[in-house]
């Protein structure tokens, strides 16, 4: 008789074994595109761009990745095996940055990073759809683990472009971040068939007909609107904290890199605390709680933008909103109850689609003044906010089982 005991110790490690190779899998892919943040400065010097052009060329490069993150999520619950598609997205990562780093103008570059970008979005709902389905009881934990990678990568990565801006021009320190997703394209080659076979049917019309169902009702229209007004708030804030501390407060760029990995290094290291959290407690209380914090420590930095303490409150206000985004996907995938990928690509296409206007927006309104850009992300906070406090419930919605495929 085989030995439960035995058994669960092997589950258990293949359970660490999968969430690891997919985190360590996230850091690599986001690596170039988290370039982004501190490359944008100086891109925006060598090109003579103003805020508003730093944020559209952020909000471009979001969007283009925006488009991929639905499709992919449609592909990975029709095919069986999700691992090749992941080994692909790290060769479309690498090459797609390498052809950015020689745009010679702002439209060229903006075009090259947004079809880049596509690379990296398509991973997002691949991975986490296969955790959410390995892990059904505790989505929010698994999903926070893996996104510490993505995380990871917005720490180390800024930091080290913030480093090598200091002695090479923006795109040698572009190629330079195509290294670990080209390093991970190699390796990840040995691991492609360990990632769980999908058991479920292919999607079908009337999958997608019960998913549209579901986030067009009320609840499901409020969900989305909340979701996309705190990534508005997010990429606000990530767009021109960087800008501000280099124009404002005179830090070079190896100090900015620091500035704004220490945020998503908090960040980072909360996410999977602050998943566990709302597996417990709830989303909506947490997702609440972290965007009233984020919200007014943006409204401290509007108020009192060159004191001294000006660039700790926008590191809390960033990593406490970096904190509560494994919630938010746990959250959609609760309302939704059914195909994981898909309902994840939906969301990050979302987040990255509609809530990155926040990125030009913020910039519009930094033409004026940078740090007017803060009051702005607070009140997306605060839209958040609202619409969750009044029109979500905690209970998920599973109204819309698939006639389809069985769990």
């Amino acid at each position: 008789m085989p030995n439960p005991s035995k058994q669960n110790n092997s589950d258990l490690a293949s359970a660490r074994k999968l969430q690891g190779l997919l985190a360590v899998g996230h850091l690599a892919n986001d690596w170039s595109p988290a370039a982004i943040w501190l490359l944008a400065p100086a891109i925006g010097l060598a090109f003579d761009l103003q805020p508003s052009q730093i944020g559209l060329l952020i909000t471009l490069h979001s969007f283009g990745a925006a488009l991929a993150y639905l499709p992919a999520g449609i592909l990975s619950d029709r095919v069986q095996r999700p691992g090749k598609l992941l080994l692909f997205t790290f060769w479309w990562v690498g090459l797609g940055y390498f052809l950015a780093s020689f745009a010679q103008n702002f439209w060229i570059l903006a075009a090259v990073l947004a079809i880049a970008g596509m690379g990296d979005a398509a991973w997002h709902p691949i991975a986490t759809g296969a955790l959410a389905r390995r892990f059904p009881t505790r989505k929010g934990l698994a999903l926070g683990i893996h996104a510490v990678g993505g995380t990871l990568a917005e720490v180390f990565s800024p930091l080290v472009i913030g480093i090598l801006l200091s002695v090479m021009e923006w795109r040698s320190a572009l190629q330079l971040s195509i290294l670990p997703p080209l390093i991970m394209g190699v390796v990840f080659y040995k691991f492609r068939n360990t990632i769980p076979i999908s058991t479920t049917s292919s999607i079908s019309k009337v999958d997608l007909i019960n998913l549209l169902r579901s986030w067009t009702t009320r609840k499901g229209l409020a969900l989305i609107t909340a979701i996309t007004t705190y990534n508005m708030a997010l990429i606000a804030l990530m767009t021109i904290s960087p800008l501000f501390v280099q124009r404002e407060l005179g830090y070079s760029t190896s100090e900015t890199g620091l500035f704004f990995a220490l945020a998503m290094l908090i960040g980072a290291t909360g996410q999977p605390l602050v998943g566990r959290w709302s597996d417990r407690i709830g989303r909506r209380r947490v997702f609440i709680c972290g965007l009233t914090i984020a919200g007014a420590c943006a409204l401290l930095a509007t108020g009192f933008p060159h004191q001294g303490w000006t660039a700790g409150v926008l590191i809390a206000a960033m990593a406490t909103l970096v904190f509560v985004r494994s919630s938010v996907l746990a959250m959609a995938v609760d309302h939704s109850g059914q195909r994981e990928a898909t309902t994840l690509g939906f969301s990050f296409a979302l987040m990255d689609g509609v809530g990155a206007l926040g990125g030009v927006t913020a910039g519009l309104i930094g033409n004026f003044e940078l740090h007017y850009a803060f009051s702005l992300a607070a009140g997306f906070s605060l839209i958040s906010i609202g619409i969750t406090a009044i029109a979500l419930s905690e209970h998920p919605r599973t109204n819309y089982p698939s006639s389809t495929h069985n769990r």
